[in-house]
């Protein structure tokens, strides 16, 4: 009961944190690895589980998405895409392949949610800075290369995935925190359902279905939390938490995994 009610919580946290900032596998699956699940369940299971936060998430940003159509034609596909590749690679890489780039990612993650701001007002002084649906061909191709790497890394393990994402559109567009996250939570939730998909395919026995249904349960209302949280919070604060929550799991990674 102790490891249920732990694993239920987890999910619950994980769920709320994705929607708000991202990194919510940070929480759940050192809960998973410390219960003695093997890695590759602990991964695979949470990714499953997850999905169901991730819509709830969409769900509670949809007013935040009206007006975004055109942009989620470009990206989602892109982002789905690097979802299957890198579910494809979590199966056949060693788990050593990627756990050495994952702090560098977070980091430049972080760096890009700090810098985004005064690149986006140097953009704007320059002409330059335009809104997502706005931005040429180059930018937008750009934008779709970055959303892709990020899409395998989120099929892979997908920690801070959600910081990555804002980070990026934050460097590259004039877009409003709050519709970053929208969109970031859009590009988060086919990343992880096109994943999950994969892994029901050709890796089912790594599934374990109890991991699964806790989690999803808990990430589901996590996400609906954290959306009525999240759509609340001043894009200052915003950043303050991406910052604070990346940086945690930064520490994380690199001194105690």
């Amino acid at each position: 009961m102790l490891e249920w009610a732990a694993v239920l919580a987890a999910g619950f946290w994980a769920g709320m944190i994705n929607v708000v900032v991202g990194s919510g596998t940070l929480v759940t699956f050192p809960v998973l690895l410390l219960f003695g699940y093997p890695p590759l369940v602990a991964n695979i299971s949470n990714n499953i589980g997850l999905v169901g936060g991730n819509l709830s998430g969409v769900f509670g940003y949809r007013r935040e998405l009206a007006g975004k159509r055109s942009l989620a034609r470009v990206l989602l596909p892109a982002a789905t895409l690097g979802g299957v590749t890198g579910s494809v690679l979590l199966l056949v890489l060693p788990p050593e392949a990627f756990r050495a780039v994952v702090p560098v990612l977070i980091l430049l993650g972080l760096v890009m949610v700090v810098a985004g701001p005064a690149v986006q007002r140097r953009a704007a002084r320059r002409g330059g800075g335009v809104a997502a649906d706005g931005m040429s061909g180059r930018r937008t191709a750009a934008v779709a290369a970055g959303v892709f790497v990020l899409g395998v890394y989120g099929g892979y393990f997908g920690a801070a995935q959600g910081i990555l994402l804002v980070g990026l559109l934050g460097l590259l567009t004039a877009e409003s925190l709050q519709s970053l996250n929208a969109v970031k939570n859009l590009l988060v939730t086919g990343v992880n359902a096109i994943a999950a998909a994969v892994f029901l395919l050709v890796a089912w026995e790594y599934v374990d279905w109890g991991v699964v249904a806790l989690v999803a349960v808990g990430a589901t209302l996590g996400g609906l939390v954290g959306a009525r949280v999240g759509r609340r919070l001043p894009p200052t604060l915003l950043r303050t938490v991406i910052v604070v929550v990346g940086g945690a799991a930064l520490v994380n990674l690199v001194f105690f995994s």
